[in-house]
């Protein structure tokens, strides 16, 4: 591909984050409060439970490419905390928080969180970001199919950059769809231990 080709694509790919969060943010400041959607206050409902438990279940039967090689079975992550972050490189809030996720998995690990990062993008493109910009955590690669994956597990909107926290049973219990912060994280961590 030509260069031209690939500022082209970087160019539609960045209008199509920009769109989908814009209208992800449209949605958010339209809803009721209380809902899920953006929410990302400890205790916010979480609408349709019993088809969020469904889909946080089937999580567990996944087996993702890392970027690096080999995979990743998502069932070795089974029966701790888990935080979720679905992200891509065209995605700018999505790079922009990722050193907030890269903290509370730093600084979070030793209470038992686990996080894994759900790159929505070609595994080119995440492969070389993340050799500039390493992180504490598993990153794996679901294409497009990531979109697909955030919405199964409540992003209505399916747009960049979503997070979803997940209890040692495996339920979920936060979700957050775009730019996120260590604040709020670890707001979320202690919101599940106290539910201990």
């Amino acid at each position: 591909m030509t260069a031209a080709g690939r500022r082209l694509v970087l160019a539609v790919g960045a209008a199509a984050g920009a769109a989908g969060l814009a209208a992800a943010w449209w949605q958010h400041r339209a809803a009721p409060s209380g809902t899920s959607g953006a929410s990302g206050a400890p205790g916010a409902s979480v609408a349709g439970a019993a088809a969020s438990r469904s889909a946080a279940q089937a999580l567990w039967s996944l087996k993702l490419p890392r970027p690096g090689g080999g995979e990743l079975a998502l069932a070795d992550l089974r029966g701790r905390p888990l935080l979720i972050n679905f992200w891509a490189t065209w995605c700018p809030p999505c790079i922009r928080e990722m050193p907030e996720i890269d903290r509370f998995a730093r600084q979070f690990a030793a209470k038992g969180w686990q996080v894994l990062g759900v790159a929505a993008d070609q595994p080119q493109p995440v492969q070389s970001f993340l050799e500039r910009n390493p992180v504490a955590y598993p990153v794996v690669l679901a294409g497009f199919d990531g979109i697909a994956l955030s919405r199964q597990l409540g992003n209505d909107s399916g747009a960049l950059p979503f997070t979803v926290a997940l209890d040692g049973a495996g339920d979920i219990v936060q979700r957050h769809l775009g730019e996120t912060s260590y604040e709020v994280l670890a707001g979320w961590a202690a919101a599940v231990a106290s539910r201990r």
